[in-house]
């Protein structure tokens, strides 16, 4: 929400597809370390065990000192600027991104709302904050930190003989349908993107489900998973962190975004700590190809929820201001 809050008024959803592009190269990043400590790239050299966790750590201490130094970088937002009373610095924030002309009409309607005092968080209704939590537990509901945390040992219990690899070219695929989302969610619009990517990963997942049903080759089943993750990456990946940000009207969204936001770290939880029970359990013939079916038609089933919820309840927040959203949840609000 930090990205989102530097006012581009034009792709503010591309720009939270970049920052979800840069969540999953840093994502592969990992597994291509992981591969080269597990000795599974030849091509990467062979290092003796003690190299490979010198080589690692060092790789950390450098990533924590970059984090460090660009945090400090991070200019505080135009809006918390204007309503505290630093227009100038306001100005010039804006202007490194919008140029000076459109960074003044945008401070001018920042100016035109500073006024507004927080309100109760249930000001507008019950509906906005029930539609921001659900959005984030849909996102984690949907089974995919799950496939990506253990993403090695589904496919090696798939019978694929190199996990690691097909693990770092899912991590390929994630990156290239990521940058789907940053191309177009400014084009085709929010809600769009999450029915077909929710639509996509139900048929990813009852895939996979199938084959463990019916006997197929071990490719059928990558595919799905690549299929599932792939729609994922272009809608509720980066879209759900838009939606968040612009769907709270303006007096009410710090307290509802943390809200969000802390739904989404609770329903991670549950669904990581759940996952490895539920796939591994067994049932009579089947053996645990039980527990991987359903694990799969589960996450299937609630995919096809999702796109409901999203179809039935949330708003478009395409080309609209926050000060917009306030108007749209108070007619709803009057309407309920």
């Amino acid at each position: 929400t930090e990205v989102l809050a530097v006012e581009v008024p034009d792709e503010p959803g591309g720009l939270a597809g970049v920052l979800e592009l840069f969540n999953k190269e840093g994502h592969l990043t990992d597994e291509g370390l992981r591969a080269v400590v597990d000795g599974t790239l030849d091509e990467m050299g062979r290092l003796e065990a003690s190299e490979h966790l010198s080589f690692c750590d060092s790789c950390l201490v450098r990533y924590t000192e970059l984090l460090a130094d660009d945090t400090l970088l991070v200019p505080e937002t135009p809006r918390y600027l204007a309503m505290t009373g630093r227009d100038e610095k306001a100005l010039s924030v804006l202007s490194r991104i919008n140029g000076i002309a459109q960074a003044k009409i945008i401070l001018a309607d920042i100016k035109a709302t500073a006024h507004e005092k927080t309100e109760k968080l249930f000001t507008y209704g019950w509906m906005v904050i029930f539609i921001g939590i659900m959005l984030s537990v849909f996102q984690q509901a949907v089974g995919i930190n799950a496939v990506l945390y253990f993403a090695p040992r589904i496919f090696e219990s798939m019978g694929m003989g190199n996990p690691m690899i097909q693990t770092v070219i899912m991590g390929i695929v994630n990156i290239s349908f990521t940058l789907v989302a940053v191309f177009t969610v400014e084009k085709f619009g929010r809600k769009p993107l999450l029915i077909t990517g929710s639509i996509g990963m139900g048929i990813g997942a009852f895939s996979v489900a199938l084959c463990n049903i019916v006997s197929l080759p071990p490719i059928i089943s990558v595919i799905s998973i690549m299929v599932y993750s792939a729609s994922f990456m272009f809608s509720w990946g980066p879209i759900c962190w838009v939606l968040i940000a612009e769907i709270f009207p303006n007096t009410i969204r710090g307290a509802a975004v943390a809200i969000a936001v802390a739904f989404q770290w609770i329903f991670n939880f549950i669904v990581s700590s759940t996952f490895v029970p539920m796939y591994n359990m067994s049932v009579g013939d089947m053996g645990d190809k039980f527990g991987h079916m359903f694990a799969y038609a589960l996450y299937g089933i609630i995919c096809v929820i999702a796109a409901i919820f999203v179809w039935k309840l949330v708003p478009e927040t395409k080309g609209k201001t926050l000060e917009d959203m306030s108007k749209l949840w108070k007619n709803r609000k009057n309407h309920i």
